[in-house]
């Protein structure tokens, strides 16, 4: 029997094991099981952006993973480079400087996801890709790497920083045919 889709907005900071046990087993017939064959999300993407945020959102995500007997694919997208832009950096470095740091921050960011998943047992590949919209490398690398649940954090930025810097977790929520649990 096809598993039941989930849901957005799981308060995962109150109870991760609460949480765990309503998704792991949770089928349209009514049974529940712990068995590879029932487990409802096998391959988590974990979109991170290396804010306070998402290393929060990437503990719990490791815990749910484990619980879930879950594998995870960390993932960073990497700004374009453009000349016209609000981030200093960019104006000073040429386009190979900017590559270069970019590159060295996603190792940094990715590599707190690997130690994460390490110290939670959880088998855990990286990947990243350049983009201009974040939200749809999220999904596009979701597709790619079978992941059948997006664990994503939220900002939380709501009125008039929302509507200015747009809501990458809102995006992908809106775009998405792959179920997202928003840690929030």
């Amino acid at each position: 029997m096809a598993p039941v889709g989930v849901l957005a907005m799981l308060p995962m900071q109150r109870c991760t094991a609460c949480v765990t046990d309503a998704v792991v087993g949770l089928f349209q017939d009514g049974s529940s099981s712990t068995g590879e064959e029932k487990r409802l999300y096998k391959h988590l993407l974990l979109p991170t952006d290396g804010s306070l945020l998402s290393e929060v959102a990437v503990r719990h995500c490791m815990q749910f993973a484990r619980d879930a007997g879950a594998k995870v694919t960390g993932f960073y997208a990497m700004p374009e480079f453009q000349v016209l832009t609000y981030k200093a950096e960019m104006l000073e470095d040429t386009r190979e400087e900017f590559e270069k740091h970019a590159r060295a921050q996603a190792e940094k960011i990715l590599s707190f996801v690997k130690e994460s998943a390490q110290a939670q047992g959880v088998a855990c590949d990286t990947t990243t890709s350049t983009a201009d919209h974040p939200w749809a490398a999220i999904i596009q690398t979701a597709r790619e790497h079978g992941c059948d649940l997006i664990f994503m954090a939220s900002h939380g930025r709501g009125g008039l920083a929302g509507l200015l810097l747009g809501s990458e977790t809102q995006k992908v929520l809106t775009h998405s045919k792959i179920p997202v649990l928003v840690h929030r």
